[in-house]
């Protein structure tokens, strides 16, 4: 039990932040809640007392490595199959994740993942 305790914790880094923090999936149901968990976590560092949504669009863009190692942006996948391969997450600058994917200014439908 511990083991799969442990399988669902994973580190989040925020670009230009100088530490990490570590997060339970579980703890969360959907993308909005993770959005908003990690809203708080990092809002004494950069987002200056304003609400985020980190996956619906905002200065930062909220990205994860899944368990093949390769960096897609939350909200893309069903919310369980996230959960189920999410090995980090990175909070990076919009301009930075142009190139990761480039619907990431066009608009996505995270409600039918939630």
């Amino acid at each position: 039990m511990a083991s799969n305790s442990a399988k669902n914790n994973v580190k989040v880094s925020l670009d230009g932040a100088p530490y990490l923090r570590k997060v339970d999936l579980k703890t969360y149901t959907n993308y909005k809640g993770l959005s908003s968990g990690l809203e708080k976590m990092f809002c004494s560092f950069t987002f200056e007392g304003q609400s985020r949504d980190l996956v619906n669009g905002s200065e930062y863009v909220l990205t994860y490595e899944d368990k093949d190692g390769d960096w897609m942006l939350v909200g893309d996948v069903p919310w369980e199959m996230f959960t189920e391969t999410c090995r980090r997450l990175r909070i990076m600058k919009g301009s930075d994740a142009i190139g990761l994917v480039d619907a990431v200014a066009a608009p996505r439908e995270t409600e039918k993942c939630m």
